[in-house]
């Protein structure tokens, strides 16, 4: 009895193996092989027959050998897979088309590749990308930006930092385009588009949602030293540097705007725990009050009602206050 459970058990987990690797693999050579639509529909879709024959044949006396052939030709696809690297050069969309990149000399930072664009509609703007300098020894604050595009779980992350003077300069980690290509989460867990910094003025990476998106934008004062800002900035910068030559993936899942922050967070703090929060990003926010990265002083429930500023940005426009305007009615924990 003991042991036909166990061969049952034995044949039902290898027949969820290939069933998800079938998934896995046809997918793979749907989004990735070269050549027509009608080819890569016709292979993908043999790897898709070979995996139901497969799972079929574990009630057939033959099923160890299909089981062998399978794998084999999940081995050929694996291969391969591991061949296609992310492109360095690539025409890319115009507000993606320069990786930031920097260099730090004592206090000062130099960014070449900051993007301040002027923005009439999504579609119709005015591409300004500068060169910019920044002295470390006047960063005073790091700001946590969540703007929210598809309901309560899901949104964007940006980080923005504060100078003496009230210079920002934000960070934004994105999907980086090819001319007239589209946003899919479910293609960029198959190595479609690469990964990109951008750095940039607010009224551009803030504004481009609140103002012309009209995306629920939230604004949070994080409780950072300094000396965590900037140990943070700097971060981002070497990040920038890396993907400047060596470009990754961007991941929905793995590689995203919440994943590649928090994973320069943990160098800096190793005590931050997992979470579930940290994927499901929408709900961030009261990961980080729940940790003290936010003003504790209110309820969670109090700050997140303070932190709405989209509507406050469309009616004061993208002007040079900008910046000022929407953080009138946000706490600072520094303060």
């Amino acid at each position: 009895m003991l042991l036909t459970f166990l061969r049952l058990l034995l044949i039902a987990l290898i027949m969820i193996g290939v069933a998800l690797f079938t998934l896995w693999g046809s997918l793979a050579l749907w989004f990735h092989l070269p050549g027509p639509v009608v080819a890569r529909g016709i292979i993908a879709g043999l790897f898709t027959l070979l995996g139901c024959a497969t799972v079929i044949a574990q009630f057939w006396p033959g099923r160890v050998k299909m089981l062998v052939g399978f794998v084999t030709a999940l081995i050929a696809v694996a291969y391969w897979w591991q061949t296609i690297t992310p492109p360095l050069d690539g025409d890319w969309a115009a507000d993606d088309a320069l990786q930031v990149t920097g260099t730090i000399e004592g206090d000062r930072l130099t960014l070449d590749g900051v993007r301040n664009f002027n923005w009439q509609t999504e579609d119709t703007f005015s591409p300004n990308w500068e060169t910019r300098s920044y002295d470390l020894s006047k960063l005073q604050t790091a700001d946590m930006f969540m703007s929210y595009w598809a309901g309560p779980s899901i949104a964007h992350m940006i980080v923005s930092f504060g100078f003496e003077g009230g210079d920002y300069l934000a960070w934004s980690a994105e999907v980086r385009h090819f001319k007239g290509s589209e946003f899919s989460p479910l293609k960029d867990a198959f190595k479609t588009h690469t990964l990109i910094l951008i750095a940039g003025d607010e009224r551009d990476l803030v504004g481009l949602r609140t103002n012309i998106r009209g995306e629920d934008v939230q604004l949070y004062r994080l409780n950072a030293s300094p000396k965590n800002a900037r140990a943070l900035l700097v971060d981002y910068v070497e990040t920038s540097n890396a993907l400047a030559t060596e470009p990754k993936w961007y991941n929905s899942l793995t590689t995203n705007c919440t994943t590649v922050v928090m994973s320069m967070i943990r160098q800096l703090f190793v005590t931050i725990p997992m979470d579930w929060r940290i994927f499901v990003n929408g709900y961030l926010p009261e990961y980080a009050y729940d940790l003290g990265v936010l003003d504790t002083r209110l309820s969670f429930d109090q700050l997140h009602a303070r932190a709405h500023i989209t509507d406050v940005a469309r009616e004061v426009g993208l002007t040079p206050d900008y910046s000022t305007d929407i953080r009138k009615a946000v706490p600072d924990p520094l303060q």
